[in-house]
């Protein structure tokens, strides 16, 4: 029987800390120790050569459950829909008026720190609401 692996969730961009921090913020996530021989992330980033510079962020989750997430630059912007997306989980087993009373909280909480509000996806007897989001960089998510 196979092990259980770990993930880590990887998303190209633009801007690897600012994205990277936008994401601390949503999951509660933490930006992990610097490597060792290093005071702090900044010191790092100096050291690299200059076309490494701001080119990688990560953060994990300071339980140790969630998956990593690591965000890299790349040179192209998004062109199309991510075809695998997060779901935050923002009302677990909530329904009706307290389920989309507490989506709509997050959803403010969120648009405050630079996500976007797409659209807001109505239950439909087999699916409950939930709210399509983009973070800072306009990847979709959603509010769950």
């Amino acid at each position: 029987m196979p092990s259980v692996r770990q993930v880590q969730v990887t998303f190209d961009c633009a801007s690897p800390e600012r994205v990277a921090r936008f994401w601390c913020e949503v999951l509660g996530y933490v930006v992990p120790p610097p490597p060792p021989g290093v005071t702090d992330w900044d010191e790092f980033n100096r050291s690299l050569p200059p076309e490494h510079q701001d080119s990688r962020f990560a953060c994990v989750d300071p339980q140790g459950v969630g998956p990593r997430l690591f965000f890299q630059r790349v040179p192209e912007g998004k062109t199309a829909k991510n075809r695998v997306h997060l779901d935050v989980r923002a009302a677990p087993g909530l329904t009706g008026d307290e389920r989309l009373a507490a989506l709509e909280a997050e959803c403010a909480r969120l648009v405050a720190l630079g996500a976007t509000r797409v659209r807001a996806l109505e239950a439909d007897g087999f699916n409950d609401h939930c709210i399509v989001m983009q973070d800072v960089e306009g990847n979709e998510f959603c509010l769950d």
